[in-house]
């Protein structure tokens, strides 16, 4: 007979790479929606789980999504078909589909969404950005990541065009503090609350995601090169992370991207 997966042994082993347990107080990572001992043969990975992501899922055949961001963020008080959640939702569970989701874990440990996003702007000598404190297993984690940026120092008007190239962005929002690009910090989502530690690591230019105005003013004051590449460019990184260390462990399931999930918005 051949060997089937469970979403249970799925859990555990995502739980063994990113322990949900270091997730921040206000996230709800973890195994959110479907039967731990459902069998599982299809795996669909996704930065986020949408209505259309659920029914690309259905179509695939796939029992199992696996996401950066939680479906369920904030507590329901009604499951039903008039929120775009209860929608979601719902079609999850007519389709018998489970749902795991790693979030701020899955940004803080090592070969995540930092470290994949250090590596996709060919940052070299990577070292972690704030250090949190050390995983079950003794691994140090932290949001985010310093690293030195290849070739010769440029502007930071062409290094935020190598950004938007090179995740694939609609568009960049920057700001120029004059100071050639050498050491480079990076934060993937909404992490500009941490110039500071950019700062406080030597890095002239900063690369993250959700940046408020106030923040581009504060950068310029303070000397630092800020590019906002965008929340999903900036995570959709690491899906092709999940890809590998899925197939890693359970070659005998099939794991698919998706192929519907995209960048939700365009710059004119």
């Amino acid at each position: 007979m051949e060997y089937m997966a469970s979403v249970r042994e799925v859990v555990q082993y995502l739980d063994h790479l990113a322990p949900f347990s270091l997730q921040m107080e206000f996230d709800n990572a973890g195994f959110l929606v479907g039967r731990g001992d459902r069998s599982v043969s299809r795996i669909l990975v996704s930065l986020d789980i949408t209505e259309e992501v659920a029914a690309e899922a259905g179509e695939l055949g796939a029992q199992l999504i696996v996401s950066h961001h939680p479906v369920i963020f904030h507590p329901v008080k009604a499951l039903t078909d008039a929120t775009p959640e209860g929608r979601i939702l719902l079609g999850l569970a007519e389709r018998n589909i489970a749902a795991i989701c790693a979030h701020t874990n899955l940004d803080a440990v090592k070969g995540g969404v930092n470290d994949a996003l250090a590596w996709k702007l060919g940052l070299t000598q990577v070292e972690q950005l704030r250090q949190e404190g050390l995983d079950p297993s003794g691994r140090p984690y932290g949001i985010g990541r310093v690293g030195t940026a290849a070739g010769t120092p440029c502007t930071a008007a062409a290094f935020a065009a190598f950004v938007k190239a090179a995740l694939g962005a609609n568009g960049v929002r920057y700001v120029d503090a004059c100071r050639p690009v050498r050491r480079v910090a990076v934060g993937g989502g909404a992490c500009a609350d941490m110039m500071a530690d950019a700062l406080a690591q030597g890095c002239d230019t900063f690369v993250t995601a959700d940046v408020k105005y106030n923040g581009f003013l504060d950068a310029k004051a303070l000397g630092l090169n800020l590019i906002d590449a965008g929340h999903y460019p900036t995570e959709q990184v690491v899906c092709p992370v999940l890809v590998e260390w899925l197939s890693k462990g359970f070659p005998d399931v099939e794991i698919f991207p998706t192929q519907r999930h995209k960048e939700v918005f365009s710059y004119l």
